[in-house]
């Protein structure tokens, strides 16, 4: 029992030989055996960290430059990290891949400055249709003598009589007229005088003439000009002269006509339309043409006028081309009671222009000759420009700084006329007769604006010189229908049918004139075809040719697609990410150098912040725990005489 009590006591009394033998175990195992739970430990962590991580930057610029130029599809950049051994072979490299990345976007920037210059392709259509017949104006040339004007005209006719005998010794014949006239008229013939005395015609060298056209044809100084003088309300004056008498005539007669004009109240009582007289016959496709196929107006310089299918409800259409299927009209060209001044041309004056659009006879109209069968052949053509950026045109004229003064759609040729108008309004506080009246406006007349011709002279010459700037306010319409035309002229009658023909029209038309051949002349218009020819304009660089484009040259010099652009842009962000941790870690540990700034109270605890013991951070250690077996209970008792005798001897 003693051994036994004191074999039991030898364990516990003596813990550290029990320890000291594992211990001796435990370290005869291997290194290889003790770092393997170590090493798999790491493995498992790291493997955790490359789970956890979706967005991986570069620790520096070197590192991201050699991560995309060894793994881009870029041609070229591989060369930059292959060769970096050789510097020879490095800087070649790098000279050319940026060399040819400078070409490459200045090609882009030729592309990118085509694109934003709006280009556009012409696209010429051929379309065979049944074509409406255009509108037609026909003019006599022959300004009338109006009942409501004839003894203001008489007069103003009197007077030229006078100045051209004292200027140029030439009596101008007068028809006979019954010169008596009311103490009314006399009064009025009175005023006229004195406003043709303030506005005389004279001849003076070309030494002395203040206003002379610079274009003009040259000529000697010692040659006379004609011209008329016009001042202002300070007696401020200029000559209007003009290098040929019978222009500078006509101008000054014209200058005063339109002051006749002007002093009738009503426009209504200058309406004195005589159709019959004017048109002998008319016909549109075989079928005769009636009043509700015409309308009318007046014209200072033209005289009567009539347009023919201008009404938009009944419009004529061509079912076939050529001469039979158009418009054909046997018009007087007589000058019946004319004004020899106004009108040096006998004839008749056509224009043709598209429906809802002022026939402007100064543009695009012609004379038509007497005794001659005038046969125009038409060809329309149709021109839809593209607006917005791509060309500065209006689709209906509302966004142009110019309001329409004529009752019709607009064109440029409206507008500029418009434009002119308003000015002179403004100008000159009244509105030339040759165009519509504003609101509030009256026209110009020397009795109530006795300086308007000289603010009118003045004005005409800044419109010209666009000055006012009318032309490049009135921009083109998109949408332009214009008629190509061909004139053929032939003798009508002929000489074996006149006789007849003249014949028949005294019956018809009570035609006595007493020079037959130079009274009539016939007007044929038609569609030469029935093919029309559109212009119209379509992008020529839109936004699938500019990628194009774009890919065509990348390709060409880098051999790349849509991906590679894609890797360049994700270089682009890498940088920018790396630039912005980099630049905040600078920041943080710049702060962390700094020393903190004290409180503001930091004078009265200075003893107490002085002897207070600095806290420090934690310590990170490492401990190592090593692990053995521990003896079970079995291996404490004894196991044989001898173990009790070796204990029992200790």
């Amino acid at each position: 029992m003693g051994m036994q009590s004191s074999g039991l006591a030898a364990g516990p009394t003596n813990p550290e030989f029990v320890l000291q033998s594992g211990s001796v175990k435990a370290g005869k195992m291997p290194e290889g055996e003790k770092m393997r739970p170590c090493k798999q430990e790491e493995e498992q962590q790291q493997k955790e960290q490359e789970r956890e991580g979706l967005i991986e930057f570069y620790s520096s610029y070197q590192e991201l430059f050699q991560f995309f130029c060894s793994n881009t599809t870029i041609h070229g950049a591989i060369r930059l990290v292959c060769s970096k051994k050789n510097k020879m072979k490095t800087a070649f490299w790098s000279v050319l891949f940026f060399l040819t990345f400078g070409l490459m976007y200045w090609q882009f920037g030729i592309l990118y400055r085509e694109y934003f210059s709006y280009p556009v392709n012409l696209n010429l259509n051929l379309n065979s249709d049944r074509l409406t017949f255009p509108a037609v104006t026909l003019c006599t040339l022959n300004p009338y003598r109006y009942s409501a004007i004839r003894k203001q005209l008489d007069k103003l006719d009197q007077i030229t009589q006078q100045t051209l005998l004292d200027l140029y010794d030439y009596n101008m014949s007068l028809p006979q007229r019954d010169w008596s006239s009311s103490s009314t008229q006399r009064r009025s013939s009175r005023s006229l005088l004195h406003h043709v005395q303030r506005h005389p015609l004279r001849r003076q060298k070309r030494d002395n003439l203040v206003n002379l056209p610079e274009n003009g044809p040259s000529v000697d100084k010692n040659d006379w000009k004609i011209g008329f003088v016009l001042c202002n309300e300070d007696n401020d004056c200029f000559h209007q002269a003009y290098s040929s008498g019978v222009d500078a005539v006509r101008e000054w007669y014209s200058f005063h006509y339109i002051n006749i004009l002007a002093q009738v109240p009503d426009a209504k009582d200058l309406d004195e339309s005589d159709f019959e007289n004017f048109i002998y016959a008319c016909r549109f496709n075989e079928a005769t043409c009636d009043k509700a196929n015409y309308t009318h107006f007046h014209h200072p310089l033209y005289g009567n006028c009539y347009t023919f299918n201008d009404n938009s409800s009944s419009l004529w259409t061509s079912s076939l081309p050529g001469i039979n299927n158009g418009l054909s009209l046997v018009v007087r060209t007589e000058q019946n009671d004319f004004i020899p001044l106004l009108s040096t041309v006998t004839g008749a004056r056509v224009m043709v222009h598209d429906q809802n659009e002022p026939a402007f006879m100064d543009d695009g109209g012609f004379n038509v000759r007497p005794g001659i069968e005038t046969s125009i052949s038409m060809r329309k053509e149709m021109t839809v420009r593209l607006g917005g950026s791509y060309s500065d045109c209006t689709e209906d004229g509302s966004d142009v700084p110019v309001q329409n003064l004529f009752s019709s759609r607009y064109t440029e040729q409206v507008c500029i006329r418009s434009c002119f108008q308003l000015n002179m309004v403004e100008r000159c506080g009244c509105a030339y007769y040759f165009y519509p009246l504003p609101d509030g406006a009256e026209y110009c007349d020397y009795t109530k604006h006795k300086a308007w011709g000289y603010c009118y002279y003045k004005l005409l010459a800044e419109f010209k010189a666009d000055v006012l700037g009318c032309f490049h306010k009135c921009r083109k319409p998109c949408k332009v229908t214009q008629y190509q035309l061909s004139a053929g002229y032939s003798r009508w009658p002929s000489a074996v049918s006149e006789d007849w023909v003249f014949y028949m029209l005294s019956q018809q038309n009570k035609y006595n004139i007493t020079s037959k051949r130079n009274g009539v002349a016939k007007v044929n218009i038609f569609f030469e075809e029935w093919n029309y020819k559109t212009n119209g304009e379509s992008p020529a660089f839109t936004v699938v040719t500019l990628l194009s484009q774009l890919g065509n040259q990348w390709s060409l010099w880098f051999g790349s697609s849509v991906l590679s652009v894609m890797e360049l842009a994700e270089l682009v962000l890498d940088f920018i990410a790396i630039t912005f941790i980099l630049g905040f870690r600078w920041f943080r540990s710049r702060q962390k150098l700094s020393p903190p700034r004290p409180p503001p109270n930091s004078q009265d605890n200075a003893a107490f912040q002085d002897e207070a013991p600095a806290v420090s951070a934690p310590h990170r250690f490492t401990v190592e725990a090593v692990v053995t077996t521990l003896p079970s209970y079995n291996s404490l008792e004894p196991r044989g005489p001898s173990r009790d005798g070796e204990v029992g001897h200790e």
